[in-house]
């Protein structure tokens, strides 16, 4: 079972400890995604060197390969992977939005075709959750309609009225152990957030997820969605905003009240060539890195800053050895590690406004562009 206690507070920031079958997670906490089973390009041992205490699975991917109950006989997603800590599992509402093919929602379920064999397959909020169980999930994600941005009212309105009731059957159906998280939809409209909300409290699961946001909005309408969610959210359960992934939408949102985030940014960047560092973003294909001695970082110690010139990262891009990626995304996780812990530590002092504003000021200053990136 999950249980979850906040330590200390900073105005609405909290620090927490969310303890989960397979572990304890210091609060807040980025996740690093593995979407089928595999943060990507890392092994599991250097995932858990950069300091994560928790990752993000697919419903929907491994639900379609290599298959849930194939995971369930080899022991359990934890032990399928190698990754004896704690797992969330996206229910794969959104994945079914946006790869699958000639999808059909109704109050059933949603009726979609694979993007990878073209099979039709339908996932009701009881078989969701069932694939969850058979996962050994530490948390589990309700089915969801996440429209996309940006949204007619009517569309926003059906969505959320329908993951209402897709989690009230996802409760139903749940066994006891299972540590179901509630998503908040309805878009940018504040009275259908509010809404939601309340339907999904009234439910009592053990905690809670806003969804539908970070997918384009402006950045004002985002903070702006996630505070008006976040007082109307249970004190004593973890809340989760999901997608959130760049450093100023984390910390804007740890400041209203948000315990735990997740995104593909880290690696995604990592793979095409972006370094997050404590100065702003690195492009590393920059024609300005070819004859550089320096680290990535000279505040990150992961193995990469330790060992590595941005010279001979960039190099590896430019020739296209598969290490470049692998560098990168390890510092990228690394990175993303050492912002939570030093936002968990300036809650703990109490000095998170005034340790926000000098992170901020230090990583807005230098951020490049790709405008140099075919450079040779």
């Amino acid at each position: 079972m999950l249980s979850f206690s906040v330590e200390r507070t900073d105005s609405l920031a909290r620090l927490g400890t969310l303890t989960l079958p397979h572990g304890t997670v210091h609060t807040p906490c980025f996740m690093p995604v593995g979407t089928q089973g595999s943060v990507k390009t890392l092994t599991p041992a250097e995932v858990l060197e950069t300091g994560a205490e928790i990752i993000v699975c697919n419903t929907y991917h491994l639900y379609l390969r290599p298959g849930h109950r194939r995971v369930q006989a080899a022991g359990g997603l934890s032990r399928f992977i190698g990754w004896n800590r704690p797992i969330l599992t996206d229910s794969g509402g959104f994945q079914v939005y946006s790869l699958a093919a000639l999808t059909r929602v109704t109050d059933e379920g949603a009726e979609f075709q694979s993007h990878i064999d073209g099979s039709r397959h339908l996932f009701t909020p009881e078989l969701v959750v069932g694939i969850q169980e058979a996962l050994g999930s530490d948390i589990a994600m309700c089915l969801d309609e996440c429209p996309p941005y940006p949204v007619s009212r009517p569309v926003a309105e059906a969505a959320a009225s329908r993951t209402s009731l897709w989690a009230e059957r996802c409760s139903r159906s749940r066994k006891p152990e299972t540590n179901l998280f509630g998503i908040v939809q309805g878009a940018t409209y504040p009275d259908l957030r509010e809404e939601s909300a309340r339907s999904l409290v009234s439910l009592d699961l053990p905690g809670y997820a806003i969804g539908g946001l970070c997918l384009g909005e402006a950045s004002d309408v985002t903070y702006a969605t996630v505070g008006r969610v976040t007082p109307l959210l249970p004190v004593d359960r973890p809340r989760y905003l999901m997608g959130a992934g760049y450093p100023e939408d984390i910390i804007a949102s740890v400041r209203l009240g948000v315990d735990m985030f997740d995104c593909v940014l880290p690696t995604r960047n990592g793979r095409t060539g972006t370094a997050f560092t404590s100065k702003g973003r690195v492009v590393i294909r920059n024609s300005k890195h070819a004859d550089d001695p320096g680290p990535l970082d000279a505040a990150c110690e992961c193995y990469t800053c330790r060992t590595f010139s941005r010279a001979y990262i960039r190099h590896l891009f430019m020739v296209g050895e598969a290490l470049g990626p692998r560098l990168l995304t390890l510092h990228n996780v690394s990175f993303f590690q050492r912002l939570l812990q030093g936002i968990r530590m300036a809650i703990e002092n109490g000095d998170l406004e005034r340790w926000s504003s000098g992170f901020l000021s230090r990583y807005q200053s230098g951020a490049e562009s790709t405008e140099e990136k075919n450079d040779r």
